[in-house]
């Protein structure tokens, strides 16, 4: 379903050259729920970064479902963008919509009609567990609470895949593992999920496949691993 091909990133700098990902290679089967771990510098943000392609790689790609998306341009840049779910760290909700507005604003971005929004927006809520807050905005929820709102978010289109950046880094130990704990059941739906974290309980946690980054460099990928860092 996803494979990295030789993906290499280098930032040219007025200190010199920085690489942050060396020949990266690597394949993801749909369906996996994959975590990746490493210190901070390793390269994680950067694979996040080209896999949305907010940046572009040095060499290499990106291939999902045989498409190099470091590629593809305009239209078919969209088409495959709603493919992908992205959870961020800091939620990157709208500050001025409650939940329910959060969620129908990105089901209307892509052109679905209103019965399916309120039948789709209920649905997800449910299944994230945020359906009794859904008059709410954003700063009257807690940190678990805005995090169920931004995996809602993310996974209201239906992506094939989505990709969690440090979700639990603002959360305390409790809503970290309800957090987790919710990836996993949406990975048990059929979403493949690739998890970037520094949180050693969840991947301990999670007992599934574990990729370790080091200096921009695959030095692990264990199919029922642990943190080791």
């Amino acid at each position: 379903m996803i494979k990295f091909q030789n993906l290499t990133k280098i930032y040219n700098t007025q200190a010199g050259k920085i690489v942050a990902l060396s020949n990266v290679n690597l394949e993801i089967g749909k369906g996996e729920l994959v975590s990746v771990v490493g210190k901070s510098g390793a390269g994680k943000s950067t694979l996040v970064k080209i896999f949305t392609r907010e940046e572009k790689p040095s060499k290499g790609g990106i291939f999902f479902n045989d498409i190099n998306i470091c590629e593809l341009k305009g239209k078919k840049l969209q088409e495959m963008r709603r493919k992908i779910g992205v959870v961020h760290q800091d939620y990157k909700l709208l500050c001025d919509k409650n939940v329910e507005e959060n969620l129908c604003y990105i089901m209307q971005v892509v052109g679905v009609g209103d019965k399916a929004i309120a039948k789709d927006v209920k649905k997800v809520l449910e299944i994230v567990g945020i359906e009794n807050r859904v008059c709410h905005f954003p700063h009257e929820l807690s940190g678990g609470e805005k995090q169920r709102l931004a995996i809602a978010r993310a996974l209201i289109h239906r992506p094939e895949i989505i990709i969690a950046d440090e979700p639990t880094g603002n959360l305390d130990v409790y809503n970290s593992y309800e957090v987790i704990s919710l990836f996993k059941k949406i990975n048990e739906m059929g979403t493949t999920i690739l998890l970037l974290t520094h949180d050693k309980e969840a991947v301990d946690y999670l007992q599934k496949r574990v990729i370790t980054l080091d200096q921009g460099k695959i030095i692990g990928d264990d199919k029922k691993g642990r943190f080791i860092l």
